[in-house]
């Protein structure tokens, strides 16, 4: 196999780029992109679109259209897959298009698979570079690589904070924390997860749409309310995730032992629902992962307030993190923020982040990773 050779970065760049074109539209398969390479130059390009759809290496020898110069090189962002789904396995399709070189990103996650992909390219005599920019290609596909590895729901979760990890003004007022270039980078989050959920409580103060705005149109996902004893129920009329043209995106999750006359009209609105047990901050919210799971729902992102993101972090249901920070303090102790009177004493009790990535939005800072 191969040496990495910083040459072949620019060329895994693009692929990374050509994999984002899909951007939340490929689960539960992953997002990958590749392209072919000729005397320094992409001569083709292709990327996974959907699940059912051609893979991103056949994508792009399909754009090639021809056979395959001497000295081509195929960079692809993921191992290729060596099993047969929907669309063949692409190690098949590699051996059989006479390319003679492969650049590959990150690895199979899966542990039934991981590296069966490149010794099959391997034994078939090709020159082989793993692992280039394996961090960055596998950053691509956060939801796969949960999902395949546990066959359960990513559970994360996005906060806004001031630098002393406020949400909002003691007043409950939180417009805005944060400023419009991390707003954006919510919105480009929220298109990347199937669902999206948030409580009851959140629906009744803010009146979310819940959908994002990143592309010039809106895009909704699964949205998820979950609303214990049916809050929301008493004047659905007024929230747009009852009313508004996504209104059957919208699943409202409560306990059986809500009050009557919200069940009724919970029965008399239409709307989706979910019955799971109670549980801290509202809903079982274990119970609620393996609802999700059972509907083959991959990845779930979470807009809590204070108290969701407690039960979230406490319960150890929060496996990734998004941590929006503005250079602000409101320095109020009456001003809400995660957390509930526990007695802590030893700093080896906080919940670390860990495999952490940042990035600057104007001002503010993001900082995502998975909980430990």
């Amino acid at each position: 196999m191969s040496e990495a050779d910083p040459a072949h970065e620019p060329f895994m760049r693009r692929a990374i780029e050509l994999a984002r074109k899909a951007w939340g539209e490929t689960h539960p398969n992953p997002m990958v992109g590749a392209l072919i390479v000729e005397g320094g130059r992409v001569v083709a390009e292709g990327w996974h679109r959907a699940a059912g759809r051609p893979h991103a290496e056949v994508e792009a020898l399909r754009a090639l259209g021809r056979a395959p110069s001497a000295e081509a090189t195929l960079y692809v962002t993921l191992e290729p897959c060596s099993t047969c789904g929907r669309t063949g396995a692409c190690t098949d399709a590699i051996l059989e298009s006479g390319i003679r070189r492969v650049v590959v990103g990150a690895s199979d996650p899966n542990p039934a698979h991981a590296g069966r992909g490149l010794e099959i390219l391997r034994e078939g005599g090709l020159d082989l570079c793993a692992g280039v920019l394996a961090e960055e290609c596998a950053d691509l596909n956060l939801i796969f690589n949960h999902w395949i590895t546990r066959g359960e729901p990513l559970f994360a979760f996005k906060i806004a904070t001031t630098l002393d990890g406020k949400f909002a003004a003691a007043s409950g007022h939180s417009r805005w924390v944060t400023g419009e270039a991390a707003r954006a980078d919510v919105m480009r989050w929220r298109r990347y997860f199937p669902a999206i959920a948030v409580s009851g409580r959140t629906v009744l103060a803010d009146n979310p749409a819940l959908t994002s705005r990143a592309d010039r149109a809106p895009w909704c996902p699964r949205r998820f309310v979950l609303d214990r004893e049916l809050k929301t129920l008493e004047r659905p009329t007024e929230l747009q995730v009852y009313t508004d043209p996504f209104r059957e995106r919208t699943t409202v999750v409560h306990a059986a032992e809500a009050p009557a006359d919200r069940l009724a009209a919970l029965a008399d609105s239409g709307l989706a629902s979910w019955v799971l047990p109670a549980g801290p901050g509202g809903i079982d919210l274990a119970a609620f992962r393996r609802r999700c799971a059972e509907e083959a729902i991959c990845g779930v992102y979470f807009e809590p307030g204070p108290r969701l993101a407690g039960a979230l972090i406490e319960g150890g249901q929060a496996d990734y993190a998004f941590v929006y920070q503005a250079p602000k303090f409101l320095a109020d102790s009456d001003a809400r923020g995660i957390g509930r009177p526990r007695a802590s004493r030893l700093m080896s009790e906080a919940f670390a982040l860990s495999e952490l990535r940042r990035e600057a939005f104007g001002p503010d800072q993001l900082t995502r990773g998975y909980l430990k």
